[in-house]
């Protein structure tokens, strides 16, 4: 058993070895230490799964839970909006024909078993809940509210116990953020999770045990030096990093696991364009920078207009938020309005009425006019950034290779986020699908076992969540069940080789 820490401070000499170590506490992180804990799902007496053949292989083995079962054989036949069949499988248990709209009942019962429970830690750089605490807390959630919640606990029924309601069933995000720390807290994980942690350093290493002096050496598997043959090995995780305490001071910390989690998400490291001038002060990729400039009186109706770059969701919130402040915007996007690739293309109107007002505002502008029902707001469509300058002037190219230069106060780049994995070798760009570009969770994701969430590249390495492609609440959680039923046949199949064989 892994030992208690003293008031959830790490060792600085690697004296502690966990037999798993998740990077990451958000959703992602939050779910794996649910079932890592022993909650286990079974398929409730008398229910019924929408697909027959499903409910079929349930019933045949209904006294084992789900973690228990072959998920390969269950996930055959399945379709799902995730390219991971788990995912699409156990989305498929908790929320039956979700993509229809319908609220089918789960056919599912949880039941805590203690003695089914791994040892665990669970690191992150914040509190449980991860990017969540630092999104805007009055945005809604795009996802429906029973898309954010995690098993065990209806986002719906803690939202009404704070007497209020979900709007169009979406949730705001502050809201999502304290649910994930209430979780945590009512389903006894707390003890798991060890906040401010921030991972710096991720490698393999052996750990040697010397038959003949008694000591015990590491030796380093990437530097490539030549393990000696004498005495018994086994290979562990190096984790290096650092604790923040509540003054601001970082204390060093080195522990080892034998298995690791990537559970880091997306939001960690903000895209950039690549152009002249982005490290401008005046230059920022974040919301809550906007939002500060504001408070602080930077930027105001009377100001310069603010640039806003990209035509996803997260730049239609920066459009939104100015417009409610009568701050002028200048917007910038590559796509045309009407690509059917562009986010607001794919929403229904009906749920989402503020994205279909941005997408209004896009569509009814033209370059150098602006539509009285819209003041303030110009956009410019199939238009790219090619430079700022240091006296906030900004130079503008469109798709026909014709220039503009406009005068701004401040420029948000909001084009997408890519994960944090600087911990890792060549920021794990060699676990990638493509080996020779970077990591993305939307175009190079990591390269998983599709049933186990195992690295293929690095045996006892596991990723879940936005690293392998899901960037949806309701997708991660299948990460956690694959990784969970992986290690308990994998502790199943070790504690059988050390049974003594029978007289």
């Amino acid at each position: 058993m892994m030992p208690l820490l003293e008031e959830k401070v790490l060792p600085k000499d690697g004296s502690l070895t966990v037999p798993i170590l998740v990077v990451g506490n958000g959703p992602s992180g939050i779910c794996l230490s649910y079932l890592l804990s022993g909650y286990r799902p079974y398929l409730s007496p008398g229910a019924s799964h929408p697909n027959p053949i499903l409910q079929r292989k349930l019933e045949e083995n209904c006294h084992l839970s789900i973690v228990d079962q072959d998920l390969e054989r269950l996930c055959e036949g399945l379709e799902g909006r995730s390219s991971n069949p788990v995912a699409v499988l156990f989305d498929s248990l908790l929320l039956p024909d979700g993509d229809c709209g319908l609220d089918h009942a789960a056919p599912l019962w949880w039941q805590l078993e203690t003695w089914q429970s791994l040892s665990h830690l669970v690191l992150g750089t914040g509190p449980p809940g991860g990017a969540w605490h630092a999104m805007e807390g009055s945005l809604l959630t795009l996802s429906f509210g029973n898309w954010m919640e995690l098993p065990g606990l209806k986002l719906k029924d803690w939202v009404r116990e704070k007497r209020r309601n979900l709007r169009n069933d979406r949730v705001i995000s502050a809201e999502v953020a304290a649910y994930y720390q209430h979780f945590v807290n009512k389903m006894g994980l707390e003890k798991n999770f060890v906040s401010n942690s921030c991972v710096t350093s991720l490698r393999r290493i052996s750990w040697v045990a010397d038959c003949e002096g008694g000591n015990e050496v590491t030796v380093n598997q990437e530097s490539g030096e030549k393990e000696r043959s004498e005495g018994a090995s086994r290979c562990l995780w190096e984790v290096k990093g650092y604790q923040t305490g509540q003054d601001g001071e970082q204390a060093p910390f080195l522990i080892c696991a034998e298995n690791v989690v990537l559970a880091t998400g997306t939001q960690d490291e903000p895209s950039h364009l690549g152009v002249e001038g982005e490290d401008l002060p005046y230059v920022c990729h974040s919301i809550s920078e906007f939002e500060a400039a504001i408070v602080r009186g930077r930027v105001s109706e009377s100001s310069e207009p603010v640039l806003i770059v990209g035509a996803g969701l997260t730049a239609a919130d920066a459009v939104l938020c100015a417009h409610h402040c009568s701050v002028p915007v200048l917007h910038v996007f590559r796509r045309s309005v009407s690509d059917p690739g562009l986010i607001f293309n794919q929403l229904p109107k009906v749920l989402y009425p503020e994205y279909h007002k941005v997408h209004q505002m896009m569509s009814q502008q033209v370059v150098g006019g602006e539509a009285a029902s819209y003041r303030g707001y110009t956009s410019f469509p199939r238009h790219q950034v090619t430079s700022f300058k240091p006296d906030k002037k900004c130079l503008l190219e469109s798709a026909d290779k014709s220039r503009t230069v406009v005068n701004i106060s401040m420029a948000l780049v909001l084009i997408g986020a890519n994960p944090r994995l600087s911990f890792l070798r060549d920021n794990g760009t060699y676990l990638g699908l493509n080996p020779k570009q970077p990591i993305s969770c939307r175009y190079n994701p990591l390269q998983v076992n599709p049933y186990t969430y195992e690295l293929v590249q690095e045996p006892n390495l596991f990723a879940m969540g936005p690293l392998v492609g899901d960037n949806f609440v309701r997708f991660v959680k299948g990460g956690a069940l694959g990784i969970t039923s992986c290690l308990v046949k994998r502790r199943q199949e070790q504690r059988q080789r050390q049974q003594p064989p029978a007289k």
